[in-house]
């Protein structure tokens, strides 16, 4: 067997070099981490739930002409994408109010805001992720004006998108976090969604009981963490549980 090059390894991923030239190979690992990699833990089975959930995901928003680097799964643990320069940005839309902007503005969590919003977070664990504006990102050189219009206007169409497909099944897209990058086709670049959509960068309530479906879970030591991310996969009809080639639809709760 080959041994394969390892181009990077995140918190919750390991990127290698792939079969051919302008690819890569995406590793969901078990490994979680949260509070700027303060808290650390491994939750069982995370990995192959987020390559399927992302997967399916990915492949969604596809189909509406949202361009991703997703190419297709590889086997549970893997998936092939496009390699891509990543903005070193993380954009964040949020719909009702939790976490860090429930504790910076006094809002009580769970209040829906009065539009989406959406947040800046310049990609440094050794900043600890600090939050920018548009005017840092294009003064300090990490996009430009198009870029963030690009951005800005996929991350609205991903929210819209996926607050009804979640809806669908009974569940309630809190928050989440995206990441972009950019891909040259021809000696012409364009702005692609990157990175994963899965339980670990989005916040995921059930729409009765508000119950957390999400790695708020391990964040707040709630517990039945692994229960959470399967409980997504269930929903979306996604459980790996016939084999690497079994994916089905999203079963609509009542």
């Amino acid at each position: 067997m080959t041994r394969r090059r390892r181009i990077y390894e995140g918190k919750a991923k390991v990127l290698f070099e792939g079969p051919e030239p302008g690819t890569l190979v995406q590793y969901f690992k078990d490994d979680a981490t949260a509070f700027n990699n303060q808290k650390k833990g491994v939750i069982t089975g995370k990995g192959v739930l987020n390559n399927r959930i992302s997967e399916y995901l990915m492949s969604r928003l596809s189909e509406i002409g949202v361009p991703t680097h997703f190419m297709r799964r590889l086997n549970m643990r893997e998936q092939l994408v496009r390699e891509v320069e990543i903005i070193p940005i993380e954009v964040v839309v949020r719909n009702v109010a939790a976490g860090s902007l429930s504790r910076r503005f006094g809002i009580p969590e769970g209040t829906p805001l009065p539009r989406s919003i959406i947040e800046y977070y310049y990609k440094s664990d050794e900043l600890n992720d600090p939050m920018v504006s548009e005017e840092h990102i294009t003064a300090f050189g990490w996009a430009g004006p198009q870029d963030l219009d690009d951005m800005v206007a996929l991350s609205l169409r991903v929210n819209d998108y996926l607050s009804g497909l979640f809806l669908g099944i009974g569940l309630k897209l809190v928050d989440f976090k995206l990441e972009f990058g950019r891909l040259w086709e021809n000696e012409e670049m364009r702005i692609v969604l990157a990175d994963e959509i899965s339980p670990d960068n989005c916040r995921l309530w059930d729409v009765k009981t508000n119950e957390k479906l999400d790695k708020d879970r391990f964040r707040q030591d709630l517990g039945r963490v692994e229960e959470a991310y399967q409980e997504v996969a269930r929903r979306l009809g996604i459980l790996p549980e016939g084999g690497p080639s079994d994916v089905k639809g999203p079963k609509t709760i009542q």
